[in-house]
């Protein structure tokens, strides 16, 4: 997938190898990276991501056969460029489900779009730790997770959960994250390493 490149944006990911060094990085993790970087404006991400190259190669390969994706919410959804996204947060089923499970609408959605997804799907987590540990439960055989939710209640934890679980994975050690940082890693694997051309 190609897209134009503003000078802007050209300008601002020299200015993020500047002060990142990621020129030694391999090509998947070097994208993942530098547009994550670029989205946050936190160059802490360069040693705070834990990558898998071959993951996230796996992860490139399955978005150009087409794999469904699958966000933890409509802000994540937003963020993603060029692909359909499905995001079942605001369906009115996850809603109930959330009621009579006890479990957050997030994670509702999640349980509810895996029915839809199948095995194969690249499910992109930037909001929920619910749906990260709600994911994990399930028996969802996804060709790459991005597991990036943000905040000091269970996101640490639940991305911990997702590196021990031997999925395949992109996530970071720290409580930070969120939708924009999750949306950047999915369409770096999207658009891979155009911002340098």
């Amino acid at each position: 997938m190609s897209r134009v490149i503003h000078p802007i944006e050209r300008e601002s990911y020299a200015i993020v190898r500047e002060r990142a060094r990621t020129a030694a990085l391999p090509p998947w993790t070097r994208a993942v990276t530098e547009r994550v970087i670029h989205a946050s404006a936190d160059p802490g991400y360069l040693t705070d991501l834990v990558t898998a190259e071959e993951a996230l190669a796996a992860g490139a390969r399955a978005l150009r056969a087409g794999a469904p994706v699958v966000a933890d919410s409509a802000m994540v959804a937003a963020g993603i460029t060029g692909r359909p996204v499905s995001c079942l947060v605001r369906d009115p089923r996850a809603a109930a489900l959330a009621g009579r499970a006890g479990i957050t609408r997030s994670a509702a959605g999640i349980r509810l779009a895996l029915a839809g997804a199948g095995p194969g799907a690249v499910w992109v987590i930037g909001t929920a730790p619910t749906a990260l540990a709600e994911l994990l439960a399930l028996d969802a055989d996804p060709a790459l997770v991005i597991g990036l939710p943000v905040g000091f209640v269970g996101a640490a934890e639940a991305k911990r959960a997702l590196r021990a679980s031997g999925l395949p994975a992109l996530s970071n050690r720290s409580e930070k994250g969120g939708a924009a940082v999750a949306a950047a890693a999915l369409n770096a694997l999207l658009y891979g390493q155009e911002a340098a051309q």
